[in-house]
């Protein structure tokens, strides 16, 4: 029986897998039957490696493929001959496994000059080229793991030298190369010696964009879901479970397979979905992203450790995520640049967002733990948590409630800038250790800004929507509460929250009721 997975290659014959055929054809169409060198950029399991295998399954009749990864290949990097004889012992195996005939083999694996190792190689490569009967494409996985030293500059030197030269029929060479991996070969900056400045060395600029969105989209994700279906018939909406995955996860590979390998594997059987039928469900989907915030992974891992590596980068996100700041999204921006290669960054409306809800989320966890050390005032995580629960559902009415009991009695004097910057952050610092561990939440990115933000609660299956603004006169109120109705009316709910931060030195706090195009909401003005 198929199964998720979401450590190292997928294969489909044991695996469930999104049908990527499309984006197969696009990239055999648009890129390699074009003779194009290209690089696939994507952040870490972003289902690279997975895709280089797809099309070699796909492009084995036509053409011998090379299939190589540097993922344990440190000691090629020690000296040229080192990488000479490492690369030629890894293209012979290919070349066994796919029955290129042995005198070409053994032609192949005669011994390079320790004097010019690489200019050797390219003779090699250009003799193989001519008398192999197809044409070769060469795939390097994990070309980025010594992409930091002057070896491996020189090793894509001579790809590009025979490149241009096949382009006037000088030289005969790989039909396309395709490398993969995390950083951006095609743009590295690297330092040659200490004294240097950094500075743009890659000889790899022969490379072609590559536009392929390597996403998975609620479709492509459907297409997996419908093979599982067909496994277990737990009688899903598979179209429903498909597009929450994607609002959650925004496609990225890893988080979509490992949301669904959670459901199967541990939310079916648990407490709250007792079986798959009952897992398979949005109940089911929130206890699953309620799981994977509260895993250790080594995605989040590297996510963070990139927070630490670089400052400029977290202070961005702390700006986007708690103040609403607009960042105009230029590609040639370096902190820019870092974040949509890690694939912390999208673009969305000329606009600077965090990638997906799940990293938005883990990212405010993240955060918020940093802050919360700072801030003597804020309860204790475990204050008072078991009031806010009656018959199992959180009474989101007491929350407001408390909370402004709470932020009275310790910010009542707080300044301007406090409740501009900190406001929104002390509300979620509240709100967090109360729904931890039983439901989720998430900030609606489309509805945030420097004055207005949006929270969703997930608990249970239920849903909370608090607006959290600024106070800028009745009017701006009123059209708040009237934006905040809307809002309700998209999610189905008669009640809704407004927190209003206000800083005028003549303010009036306190809890009110209302209606507002027919729905129900409560307001705290702190």
């Amino acid at each position: 029986m198929r199964r998720f997975h979401v450590t190292g290659n997928c294969v489909r014959e044991k695996h469930y897998m999104v049908d990527t055929s499309e984006k197969i054809d696009t990239i055999i169409t648009d890129y390699i039957q074009r003779g194009y060198y290209f690089t696939i950029n994507q952040a870490r399991q972003y289902g690279k490696t997975t895709t280089l295998y797809l099309l070699e399954e796909r492009l084995r009749e036509r053409y011998v493929i090379l299939h190589l990864s540097f993922e344990a290949a440190d000691e090629y990097f020690k000296s040229l001959p080192n990488l000479v004889e490492g690369l030629i012992m890894d293209i012979s195996d290919a070349l066994r496994e796919q029955d290129v005939s042995s005198e070409m083999i053994d032609e192949w694996n005669q011994p390079v000059s320790d004097r010019f190792p690489m200019r050797e190689l390219g003779r090699k490569i250009s003799n193989l080229c001519r008398q192999c009967p197809k044409e070769i494409i060469l795939m390097i996985d994990e070309v980025d793991k010594s992409s930091d030293n002057q070896i491996f500059l020189s090793f894509l030197s001579i790809l590009r030298e025979k490149y241009q030269k096949q382009l006037v029929g000088r030289d005969v060479t790989f039909q396309s190369v395709i490398l993969a991996g995390v950083y951006d070969i095609k743009n590295l900056k690297l330092k040659l010696h200490p004294e240097d400045e950094g500075k743009n060395n890659s000889p790899w600029n022969i490379a072609a964009d590559f536009l392929v969105d390597m996403s998975f989209s609620a479709n492509e994700i459907a297409s997996m879901l419908d093979m599982y279906e067909e496994d277990w018939h737990t009688g899903m909406d598979v179209r429903a479970i498909s597009q929450m995955l994607y609002e959650y996860t925004s496609g990225y590979p890893y988080l979509v397979s490992r949301l669904c390998q959670l459901i199967d594997e541990r939310v079916a059987g648990g407490w709250v979905c007792p079986d798959k039928k009952a897992a398979w469900s949005k109940q089911g989907v929130l206890e699953a992203v309620r799981t994977i915030l509260k895993e250790p992974n080594t995605l989040f891992d590297d996510m963070l450790k990139h927070l630490y590596e670089y400052p400029k980068l977290s202070m961005m996100l702390k700006n986007i995520l708690f103040q609403g700041r607009r960042y105009t999204f230029e590609t040639d921006a370096p902190v820019i640049q870092l974040g949509v290669m890690f694939g912390f960054l999208k673009e969305q409306e000329q606009a600077v967002c965090v990638a997906n809800r799940i990293f938005e989320t883990k990212l405010y966890n993240f955060f918020l733990s940093e802050e919360e050390s700072s801030l003597k005032e804020l309860p204790e995580p475990e204050y008072g948590r078991n009031q806010f629960v009656a018959h199992g559902m959180l009474q989101m009415e007491l929350v407001m409630r408390k909370f402004y009991e709470y932020f009275e009695s310790v910010f009542a004097q707080a300044d301007e800038r406090f409740l501009e910057e900190d406001g929104r952050r002390v509300f979620l610092m509240f709100l967090r250790p109360i729904i931890n561990g039983v439901g989720n939440y998430y900030i609606e990115a489309q509805t945030r800004d420097k004055t207005r933000t949006d929270v969703i609660v997930d608990y249970k299956g239920k849903q909370f929507v608090i607006e959290m603004k600024l106070w800028r006169g009745r009017q701006y109120n009123y059209d708040g509460k009237a934006q905040l109705a809307g809002y309700l009316e998209q999610y189905r709910l008669d009640r809704g929250y407004l927190l209003t931060f206000n800083f005028n030195k003549n303010k009036q706090t306190g809890i009110i009721e209302s209606i507002c195009d027919g729905k129900r909401i409560l307001e705290v003005v702190v």
